[in-house]
């Protein structure tokens, strides 16, 4: 019988423990996919200050483990828990001094989270888990692979790595000073030599030159960001790992983002009771002050509002189009006062609703007869899945993760980052709206089955385990 395969999952933030982005989302919901398949697979990440440990019933379950840092000696305590509702172990590395703070990132994060790198290895074998494979998130963990790589502990010998990059724009560049957090030095490696010469360690790239096998999170954006438009300086190295560069699309929680069970949404609804969704719309345009009228197609988009998200490609021209537009986000000022502007200068098309609210978004998912996304990259995004489950049919840009989960029996896509192609995009689906409601509702029916869980997502993974194990 073959032998069940141990993963160590490392990563900055964790769902429900601690979350900032998406990044959180994914490690909260990939291991429970991967047990059921049979993976002893365990978490372990930093213990914030804001963590609470009743709420999710932490216990410590090891004490003062001495962790030579820089030549001094430091402490931390392990503390233990399970993801809720699962049977998935999680470790907690305690250290006030760097993760004290109820915040995730604050300070010097790359010194934060080398120590926690460093730590993370020193106390596995007092937890007495030997793991086969560590799969590494983004560059918070990206270090573990480099303090593997250098380290002679037998424990490690057979270990092998899995780095999963989430963002290619965030790659923890840091001075080459702070390698001594891990008692490490730009002639530890070779790597570390050569990536030192131009005066700082990139904490991305180390990992992508030294791990066994790299994933991002869907099959295009594995071939975008092998290209010099997408790389962010890291194209060179990532086509020279291109044989050992995969691509797997996120999952979203089915149970969480279901019409039929939405504890937030005005009327529950399913693929077998698609007109009861309107009810939906006509609650959201009388609480946001639109028209309630149930003819008119309503576009929403609920997001970050950053440059990556393509909202400035939203301009006048688009209060011409039949339709009604909600946006729901917060983000950089310059966005924020886009939307708002066209929201008080259209007040009849646009509302904006700059604020954070799970509740509205839940409610926009259900109101929407379109979603937009006219991201600049997306690795894989969220929300066309969201959408699609809510039978709001996406209008996108054909990028990364949006471009493999959209296809013309679900969506609209275009190509080119213009605001005259996302205008003639959504033109196309609001004159469809309108001339063909049985095919609208067909495309509403195919979008709302297709299967956007953890379950397929983890298979794919598992078959990357078995190729390092």
């Amino acid at each position: 019988m073959r032998k069940k395969i141990k993963v160590l999952m490392t990563a900055a933030e964790v769902a429900p423990f601690a979350k900032a982005g998406g990044l959180a989302d994914v490690v909260g919901s990939l291991p429970p996919a991967l047990k059921k398949e049979g993976l002893d697979v365990r978490i372990i990440m930093p213990k914030y200050g804001s963590i609470n440990e009743k709420k999710f019933g932490l216990k410590k379950i090891k004490t003062d483990i001495e962790i030579l840092s820089d030549g001094h000696k430091t402490r931390v305590n392990v503390w233990q828990s399970k993801l809720p509702g699962t049977s998935v172990v999680v470790y907690f590395i305690e250290n006030k001094k760097y993760f004290g703070k109820n915040e995730i990132y604050y300070g010097n994060n790359s010194e934060r989270f080398l120590f926690f790198s460093l730590a993370s290895l020193k106390v596995l074998p007092i937890l007495s888990f030997q793991p086969d494979i560590i799969h590494c998130h983004d560059y918070h963990a990206a270090m573990i692979i480099d303090l593997l790589e250098a380290s002679k502990d037998p424990f490690f010998k057979y270990a092998k790595t899995l780095y999963t990059i989430h963002n290619l724009n965030y790659q923890g560049k840091s001075d080459i000073e702070v390698l001594s957090t891990a008692n490490l030095s730009k002639e530890s490696l070779k790597s570390l030599s050569i990536d030192a010469r131009d005066g700082d360690i990139n904490f991305m790239a180390q990992a992508i030159l030294n791990a066994d096998i790299i994933n991002t999170v869907s099959k295009t954006y594995a071939e975008e960001i092998t290209t010099s438009f997408y790389g962010k300086n890291l194209d060179n190295l990532l086509r020279k790992r291109k044989k050992d560069l995969y691509g797997i699309v996120n999952g979203i929680d089915v149970k969480f983002f279901n019409p039929a069970t939405d504890k937030f949404i005005n009327q529950k609804y399913s693929a077998a009771a698609l007109a009861k969704k309107e009810k939906n719309k006509l609650f959201l345009q009388k609480k946001i002050g639109l028209k309630v009228d149930k003819s008119i197609p309503m576009a929403g988009l609920v997001g970050r509002l950053v440059w990556q998200k393509g909202v400035d490609l939203i301009t006048d021209k688009f209060a011409g189009l039949n339709c009604q537009f909600v946006f729901l986000g917060t983000g950089h000022p310059s966005y924020e006062n886009h939307l708002k502007k066209l929201a008080k200068k259209y007040p009849k098309k646009f509302s904006a609703q700059i604020t954070f609210d799970i509740a509205l978004a839940q409610q926009i998912y259900a109101a929407s007869d379109m979603f937009l996304m006219p991201s600049r990259f997306e690795p894989c995004g969220l929300g066309q899945m969201i959408a699609m489950r809510y039978g709001a049919l996406p209008v996108a840009r054909a990028t990364g993760g949006l471009d493999d989960t959209i296809n013309t029996k679900v969506g609209f896509k275009f190509n080119d980052f213009t605001s005259e192609a996302f205008y003639y995009s959504l033109q196309s689906a609001v004159e469809l709206y309108a001339a063909n409601p049985e095919k609208w509702k067909k495309m509403q029916t195919s979008a709302m089955k297709k299967d956007f869980s953890w379950n397929a997502s983890a298979k794919e993974y598992i078959k990357l385990y078995k190729k390092l194990s």
